[in-house]
């Protein structure tokens, strides 16, 4: 896998590239002297988290006839206080189901995704975070 990064202001504005050609923006924020036009790197690592847990959670859902019409993860993170680097030291997502969804069958869907397949979710471990997670199924 080969990832691309190019400076394309005179300060930290990055576009990152995929080998496919998909980018996306970071940036640092402006009190460290960025403009805030972009992601911060350590956001982009809860995003991913988020998006390699969602592509299997649907996976799972859908090889068990389950209909989702809306699906959303909130992902709040702290990281450590007080150090360099500073990594995510606690990570608590919120997985919010709607359709005809069996609330079993997304909790197992979520468990094996967090606990087994999820790529991101086990690097984030094996740095030290701890990650929790709730499921909400048809619920406001």
């Amino acid at each position: 896998m080969r990832i691309e990064l190019k400076r394309v202001d005179d300060d930290f504005r990055m576009e990152a590239k995929d080998a496919d050609g998909h980018s996306v923006f970071m940036d640092a924020g402006e009190a460290t002297g960025g403009h805030n036009q972009g992601v911060r790197p350590m956001q982009m690592l809860l995003m991913g988290l988020g998006g390699c847990s969602a592509i299997d959670i649907l996976l799972i859902l859908k090889k068990q006839k389950q209909v989702v019409t809306d699906f959303r993860i909130v992902v709040d993170g702290e990281r450590e206080p007080g150090k360099e680097p500073s990594l995510w030291e606690t990570v608590a997502l919120v997985f919010y189901f709607t359709g005809t969804v069996d609330k079993d069958k997304a909790q197992r869907a979520v468990d094996l995704s967090m606990k087994k397949y999820c790529s991101v979710s086990a690097t984030l471990e094996k740095a030290g975070a701890r990650i929790s997670y709730t499921v909400k199924v048809n619920e406001q």
